[in-house]
């Protein structure tokens, strides 16, 4: 069986490299539309600071019951950074269409002090 799918490839690390990487993002898999949503927000505050943080979740389904992977990394404070990954809670549908995600969880351990931050939101529509 033939499955039409259709994306872009995302260039990781140094291309002059024999065992560099590439990500694929699908936008359509057959007749199944894809779609992202945006997360952003700040960061629990801990150990004196807190962390901004936005990105694009994976891309997943659209029209039937879902959720998105998601990784970013926070904005640069009191000198370090950390990872923000997870999968977001089902969809959560909106009274005049579209729908929006929740997510959550703790940042990776990082810093002097090494330590965690907790966050949470909602994705775009």
């Amino acid at each position: 069986m033939f499955v039409p799918i259709n994306g872009y490839l995302y260039e990781l690390g140094d291309t002059r490299e024999p065992a560099h990487a590439h990500d694929l993002y699908i936008t359509s898999w057959g007749r199944v539309p894809l779609h992202v949503h945006h997360i952003s927000g700040e960061t629990s505050y801990d150990v004196g600071h807190r962390h901004r943080y936005a990105g694009t979740t994976a891309p997943a389904p659209s029209g039937m019951p879902h959720t998105h992977q998601y990784f970013v990394y926070t904005s640069v404070d009191d000198g370090h950074i950390h990872e923000i990954r997870g999968v977001t809670g089902p969809a959560i549908p909106l009274p005049n269409g579209g729908h929006f995600h929740e997510f959550r969880g703790v940042t990776s351990r990082n810093g002097s002090t090494p330590h965690t931050h907790a966050y949470q939101g909602r994705t775009s529509k």
